[in-house]
């Protein structure tokens, strides 16, 4: 064998390898999929999403889903192969893992923080919704309950439900106009929407599950286009009376955002 022949071998060798560590080594990336959706308006479990006290509440028709999704696990292998198979996957997202789980280095430390975003994602949908009706928290209280859900990213839909519920579009009717209504978005006590991620897989999981219409923060309205499902129409929204605003806007036949 020629010098020339053994060096071909050898870089050839080398090549290989270096492609077999790549399609082989965990890769610091998580793969994400449409998740669950539950109508805030109904029960979850048996119980009712809102419960609210120290004020009458409306019988409401339609449903005001919020939306998740589901990655795999922060220690889960995520190899070459499964992120080419993603991108070219409409219905999963290749996304980095701090992206999906910022904090926590185990299962049980990301499902502690998850839970505790949700509950401050709930005290401040209370505020922000109890502030739109100009209601006082020291008279009207509210549970909210949603089971093996965490994070922020509900604080809007909560807060949209707890309006329908004491006071609907404000002239008798359903916030929802009967329709089936989904959508993602945090909320601050002062009523402003914040950008959550994930939005393409969110809205399939909505239009899985029934809904036509998808309320979306602003900033995230190019990212809710790129998987759009056929038949979904998305509202913008930045603040909790914008998205109140456009929802009897879409009963009346008024001017509704778009993206």
């Amino acid at each position: 064998m020629s010098s020339r022949t053994r060096a071909l071998a050898l870089c050839s060798a080398l090549v290989l390898a270096l492609v077999l560590t790549a399609v082989l080594a965990p890769l610091p990336f998580a793969i994400a999929y449409p998740g669950m959706t539950a109508n805030v308006l109904g029960d979850d479990k048996g119980k009712p999403v809102i419960t609210i006290t120290g004020a009458g509440t409306r019988k409401t028709s339609g449903q005001l889903r919020m939306t998740s999704i589901v990655a795999t696990g922060p220690d889960a292998s995520v190899h070459l192969p499964d992120i080419i198979e993603g991108w070219f996957r409409t219905d999963e997202a290749v996304m980095p893992r701090e992206a999906v789980y910022p904090v926590g280095n185990n299962t049980e430390e990301i499902a502690e923080h998850n839970a505790k975003q949700m509950e401050q994602s709930q005290d401040t949908a209370t505020s922000a919704a109890l502030g739109q009706l100009g209601k006082s928290a020291k008279d009207i209280k509210v549970k909210l309950s949603l089971a093996d859900v965490g994070g922020p990213s509900a604080g809007l839909m909560f807060a949209l439900g707890i309006v329908d519920r004491l006071d609907g579009d404000g002239a008798g009717h359903d916030l929802t106009g009967g329709r089936t209504i989904a959508g993602t978005g945090t909320i601050t006590a002062g009523g402003k929407v914040g950008a959550v991620g994930g939005v393409p897989l969110k809205t399939q999981a909505a239009h899985r599950d029934g809904a036509s219409v998808f309320l979306v923060p602003r900033k995230e309205c190019t990212d809710a286009r790129a998987e759009l499902p056929k038949g979904m129409r998305l509202i913008p929204v930045t603040t909790l009376d914008g998205a109140v605003d456009a929802l009897r806007a879409l009963q009346t036949g008024g001017d509704v955002p778009h993206c």
